[in-house]
C-alpha cells in the first residue's frame, strides 16, 4: 500500500441521516470508534491529506483532528455538493471521495483508481464489483477525480442536478473493478449497524418449527420454563416502525437509535465545589503557602482572569477553570480566609482535586443513550442538556387481548349460576398498560368456533400481538386449539411450572396481516405468572427494547414445601430483617384461583426446576412487583 502525495482524501458525511433516523451516520458509535473514524482510519495512509464534508455537528467531526468542510451549496443537496466544496479547497491534482458510512473500504482504494486513471488517460475512475450470476454493480461514491475538473461539476450543480453519475458524462471515465463486495458496503440503518457491529446480520422472520427443531430434547408436553423462554426469544422480532417525537412525549417510549452527543458534557473544565482555584504548582510540600486573591469565577460568566505564580482565583461550583488552573480547595478547609487573599496548610488537596474536566460526563461523539432503552425521567433531563429536542422511538406496541369462556360475564352484568365476573381482562389491561402499549380491549369471547375465529382474525389485523386467557388447557374444546393452529405457526405447551402449566404461543396470518399469539391459562394468578415470565419480555423485544426480569436475593423466613422437577412463582411478602438484609415470606395459600394473595403480595419467590425444599434462612430468587413493567 502507497501514500499518494497526488491525492487529497474527503469523507462524505454531509447528509441529513434520514434513514438512521434523523441522526448523524457518520458519528455512530461502530466496533468501539465512530463510522467516520473507521474511514478515516483506512483511507488516511493512502493519500496526502483527509478532510470531512460535514454540514452538522462540524465541531465532533473536527475532533477527529483533520478539517472540516461544509456544503457551499444550501439545503443538503447531496454527495456531489460535497465533491464540489472538496474540489475548491483541494490542494492536489487529484481528491478520491469516500462516504462515512462504509468503514471496510479497500486499503488499496486510491493506488488502484490512481493506476486505471493514468493507464487509461482518464479524468475520473470509480470503483465497480460485480458478484457470480449479477450485474456489475457501478460505486461512483467511491471516486477519484482530477481536481481541475470543478467547473464542470459546478455547472452541472447549478442546473440543478443531483445524481452521482450524472455529471461525468462528457468526460473521460474508467470504472476498475474489485472483487471484495464486502468493502463497498454502506450501512444504511441502525438494525443493520448493530447486526454488524455485534457480528450477527439481521434475521428474518423464523418458522416456530425451525427454532424447536435446534432444541434436540424438545417436548411440548414436558417443557422447561427456560426452553419455553428461549423459543419465544428466538421466534420473535422487533416491529421496524420508527418515529420522531418531542422530548417530554418520548417518556415511557423505547429509544430506536443510539443517542450520540454532539457536544462534550460538561463543555468546560470547570469546578466542582465553592472554593479557590489554583495552580498546581503553587501547592505547598510543607508548612503553609499565601495565595493572592486577584478575583472571582461564577458558574455561567466567562472570566478572561488568569492566575499568575503564588496567586488564585474565588470560584463557585460550574465556574470554568481559569487558563492554568488544575486544582480547587475548598473554602472550608482554608487555615485562613480574607477578601484579598488565602493561607492553604500542606497536605489539604492534591493535584488535581475537585476539578471536573470537559466531557468527564459525555464526550462528544460519544453514545449518550443505547437504542433499545426504555427512556426514564432521568434521560430526558440527559438528553436536553445534549440540546436535542427530539427522540427517535419505536411505535407503540398495538396489543389485542381477550377473555374466552361462556361462563364470564363482564362488570354490570348479572351473575348466573356458575358464571364468574371477567378478572383476567382487567389484570391483563394493567401489565399492558405498564409496558405502554396501545391496547385493544376486545371483550370476552364466548365458547363458539365462529365466534373465536372472527376474533383471532380481527386482532390478527389490527394488532402487532394478541393475548388470550383461557381456552388453552387440557379441558379446553379442541376447536380453540384447532383454529389457533389453523390459522398459523402455533403450538400448545405444557409447560415444567406452577401456577400456569399450558400456554399457547405461535404467530398467526388473517388477510395478508400476522401478529404473535400468546394464549394464557384462564386462572387467574396463572395469567399473572404467565404474562411476566413470558409474555412481557417477549413484548418487549418486539418494541426494540432490552429489559429483562431483575431477580434480587432474599432469605426466605420459614420453610417451603417444593418438589424438584418444575418451576415454581409463589406470592411473597418481602421486608427486611433486624439486620437490614431483605427477607420474604410466602402469603399462605397458592392456589392458582386466589387472585386476593396475589393483590397483598409485593413480590414473588422463584423456585427454579432443580431446586428442592427451602428451609429457613437459605436465599431465594424474588421478583419485585414495585417498577416492572
Amino acid at each position: 500500500m502507497n501514500k499518494h502525495e497526488s491525492i487529497s482524501g474527503l469523507i462524505l458525511a454531509g447528509g441529513r441521516g434520514t434513514r438512521m433516523g434523523q441522526v448523524d451516520k457518520g458519528l455512530q458509535p461502530f466496533r468501539g470508534k465512530t463510522m467516520a473514524a473507521h474511514v478515516l482510519e483506512r483511507l488516511a495512509p493512502q493519500v496526502a491529506s483527509v478532510a470531512i464534508n460535514a454540514n452538522q455537528n462540524l465541531d465532533v467531526y473536527a475532533g477527529l483532528k483533520v478539517p472540516v468542510w461544509p456544503d457551499d451549496l444550501p439545503g443538503f443537496a447531496g454527495p456531489l455538493a460535497g465533491m464540489e466544496a472538496g474540489m475548491r479547497r483541494c490542494a492536489t491534482p487529484y481528491l478520491l471521495t469516500a462516504p462515512c458510512d462504509s468503514p471496510f473500504l479497500p486499503p488499496d482504494l486510491a493506488e488502484r483508481l490512481l493506476a486505471a486513471l493514468e493507464a487509461a488517460e482518464a479524468d475520473l475512475a470509480f470503483a465497480m464489483t460485480q458478484e457470480p450470476g449479477q450485474r456489475p454493480q457501478p460505486h461512483p461514491v467511491f471516486c477519484l477525480v482530477k481536481a481541475n475538473l470543478l467547473p464542470v461539476l459546478s455547472s452541472y450543480l447549478a442546473e440543478g442536478g443531483r445524481r452521482m453519475d450524472g455529471w461525468y458524462k462528457d468526460l473521460k471515465v474508467v470504472e476498475v473493478p474489485f472483487e471484495d463486495a464486502d468493502a463497498f458496503r454502506n450501512i444504511n440503518t441502525l438494525d443493520e449497524l448493530r447486526g454488524l457491529d455485534t457480528g450477527h446480520a439481521v434475521r428474518p422472520a423464523a418458522r416456530l418449527q425451525d427454532v424447536t427443531s435446534c432444541l434436540s430434547d424438545y417436548d411440548p408436553d414436558a417443557l422447561p420454563v427456560k426452553q419455553a423462554q428461549h423459543i419465544i426469544r428466538e421466534f420473535v422480532q422487533p416491529v421496524g416502525a420508527v418515529e420522531q417525537v418531542a422530548l417530554r412525549a418520548a417518556l415511557g417510549r423505547v429509544l430506536a437509535r443510539d443517542i450520540v452527543s454532539p457536544i462534550n458534557v460538561p463543555a468546560h473544565d470547570n469546578s466542582a465545589m465553592d472554593g479557590y482555584a489554583l495552580r498546581g504548582a503553587d501547592l505547598p510540600a510543607e508548612g503553609q503557602v499565601q495565595l493572592k486573591v486577584i478575583g472571582t469565577v461564577y458558574a455561567g460568566r466567562p472570566s478572561d482572569t488568569v492566575p499568575g505564580p503564588g496567586e488564585c482565583v474565588r470560584i463557585m461550583t460550574g465556574g470554568v477553570m481559569p487558563e492554568g488552573c488544575d486544582s480547587v480547595v475548598p473554602q472550608e478547609l482554608l487555615a485562613e480566609e480574607s477578601e484579598h487573599q488565602v493561607v492553604l496548610r500542606a497536605g489539604t488537596i492534591q493535584l488535581g482535586d475537585n476539578r471536573r474536566f470537559a466531557g468527564e460526563d459525555l464526550a462528544a461523539g460519544s453514545a449518550a443513550l443505547r437504542a433499545g432503552k426504555i427512556i426514564r425521567p432521568a434521560d430526558l433531563g440527559l438528553v436536553a442538556s445534549l440540546g436535542i429536542a427530539e427522540l427517535p422511538v419505536r411505535r407503540r406496541l398495538r396489543v389485542a387481548f381477550f377473555s374466552t369462556g361462556d361462563e364470564l360475564r363482564s362488570i354490570g352484568q348479572p351473575l348466573d349460576a356458575g358464571s364468574v365476573y371477567d378478572s383476567n381482562r382487567y389484570t391483563i389491561y394493567g401489565m399492558l398498560q405498564r409496558l405502554g402499549c396501545d391496547i385493544i380491549d376486545m371483550g370476552i369471547v364466548r365458547d363458539d368456533p365462529a365466534a373465536l375465529e372472527e376474533a383471532l382474525r380481527s386482532a390478527c389485523e389490527n394488532a402487532d400481538a394478541i393475548v388470550t386467557s383461557g381456552g388453552v388447557s387440557v379441558g379446553a374444546a379442541d376447536y380453540t386449539k384447532q383454529i389457533m393452529a389453523r390459522l398459523g405457526d402455533v403450538t400448545f405447551w405444557k409447560i415444567g411450572m406452577r401456577p400456569g402449566r399450558p400456554l399457547a404461543f405461535g404467530r398467526i396470518h388473517s388477510n395478508g396481516h400476522d401478529a404473535f399469539l400468546f394464549g394464557l391459562p384462564g386462572n387467574p394468578v396463572a395469567v399473572m405468572v404467565s404474562f411476566y415470565f413470558f409474555a412481557r419480555e417477549a413484548l418487549l423485544r418486539m418494541m426494540g427494547a432490552d429489559a429483562p426480569l431483575s431477580l434480587l436475593r432474599a432469605r426466605s423466613e420459614a420453610p417451603i414445601r417444593k418438589k424438584p422437577g418444575r418451576t415454581e412463582y409463589q406470592r411473597g411478602i418481602l421486608t427486611h430483617g433486624a439486620d437490614g438484609m431483605p427477607q420474604v415470606r410466602i402469603t399462605g395459600s397458592q392456589g392458582s384461583g386466589i387472585l386476593r394473595s396475589m393483590s397483598e403480595a409485593n413480590c414473588m419467590v422463584v423456585l427454579h426446576d432443580g431446586q428442592g425444599s427451602v428451609n429457613a434462612g437459605d436465599m431465594v430468587d424474588v421478583l419485585m412487583f414495585e417498577g416492572l413493567v
